[in-house]
């Protein structure tokens, strides 16, 4: 009797789970189908438990004029979650000993034009500078085009009027993660592209992700749009601009591999990885939601780790709850259509179960 009492609780169990997965791939299904149609442009969405994928789905269309189906292994422009690396690589740096995140940025730039403010790279992490975000500049469109040099790049907006003293305000700033891997490049003695390509990507065997160029021909590349009264090609812009700010392609489960990395301290040890995700404040005391790379929030009161990206063409959304460990990332292929909502929202169903 109780050896069939035990048989008939496992078989239970195991019916009640796939259940459970089955209800809860639906929920994710029809969450995302609402927003992403066969025939469009379309989007890629990874849900992984305790660092194992639970969900992993492709909608739409990879390309337009191929009419090529979307695959959940294709490759994607991922914008300013790009961001996450170079915060990384400066944690890298610091660990060595060859920065500190409370140095001033004059200490590596000694010409940089700080206007009488104490900058340092902790301002710049965090986007706290107050140094002028170069992508609202309507000068940029002249140089969006052009192969710049990183110097050549912070020399375009550096003479540009402060926002605001360091420290008193929180202003999302690409800028400042443009003087960010221009730093990693002085202080390593190499480009920002070969020292993330060595120490993270190569680390990690995240083996289909890339620093972004249009000359390589990249396997599964996704193409990306714009709707302007239907869909358009993307505009061409140089990946020398986004730069250490948003110049990174990836995958769902490359980034799944970042993802479980920054969990089990396999880059950063955890006195590195709690300062990445602090939540800073203001000079007046006033969190800003705000770690180093990362959005620290809340979904349905459950912390949060995020971060988005938007380039032309492509609209990226991963969420990290620490609590819960749940991580759903989502990239589309229009910046039309972001999955930012919907990562939050697939999110929250794991938070409210």
């Amino acid at each position: 009797m109780r050896v069939f009492f035990k048989f008939f609780m496992i078989v239970f169990l195991l019916a009640q789970s796939n259940f459970y997965a089955q209800s809860i791939e639906l929920k994710i299904d029809n969450l995302i189908e609402t927003k992403f149609e066969a025939d469009n442009p379309g989007a890629v969405f990874l849900v992984a438990k305790e660092g194992k994928p639970i969900y992993r789905k492709a909608f739409g269309k990879a390309n337009l004029e191929m009419n090529i189906a979307m695959q959940p292994e294709f490759v994607f422009e991922i914008g300013s979650m790009t961001k996450q690396f170079t915060a990384v690589a400066i944690a890298l740096l610091e660990e060595q000993g060859k920065l500190n995140f409370q140095d001033e940025i004059i200490k590596f730039i000694p010409d940089y034009p700080t206007q009488g403010n104490k900058i340092t790279i902790h301002h710049l992490l965090t986007h706290t500078s107050g140094i002028k975000d170069f992508t609202k500049m309507k000068e940029l469109r002249k140089i969006s085009k052009n192969n710049l040099s990183p110097k050549e790049l912070v020399d375009f907006f550096k003479n540009e009027p402060m926002d605001f003293n360091s420290g008193e305000q929180f202003k999302y700033n690409n800028s400042g993660y443009i003087i960010l891997g221009y730093i990693i490049e002085i202080v390593s003695g190499q480009s920002y592209e070969d020292f993330i390509q060595k120490n993270i990507f190569d680390k990690l065997v995240m083996i289909a992700t890339y620093y972004a160029s249009h000359e390589k021909v990249i396997k599964n590349r996704v193409s990306g749009y714009h709707n302007r009264e239907g869909y358009v090609n993307n505009d061409y812009i140089s990946f020398t601009l986004p730069y250490a700010s948003g110049s990174i392609m990836s995958t769902v489960d490359d980034m799944l591999k970042w993802q479980n990395a920054m969990d089990t301290n396999k880059l950063v040890n955890s006195k590195t990885k709690q300062k990445i995700f602090t939540n800073y404040k203001l000079n007046n005391g006033e969190e800003i939601n705000y770690g180093y790379g990362w959005h620290i929030k809340e979904i349905s009161k459950s912390i949060s780790l995020e971060h988005g990206g938007s380039i032309f063409g492509f609209k990226s959304m991963g969420v990290y709850l620490p609590k819960e460990k749940i991580y759903v990332i989502g990239f589309s292929n229009c910046d039309c259509n972001s999955p930012t909502q919907l990562t939050k929202d697939i999110a929250t169903l794991f938070v409210d179960e």
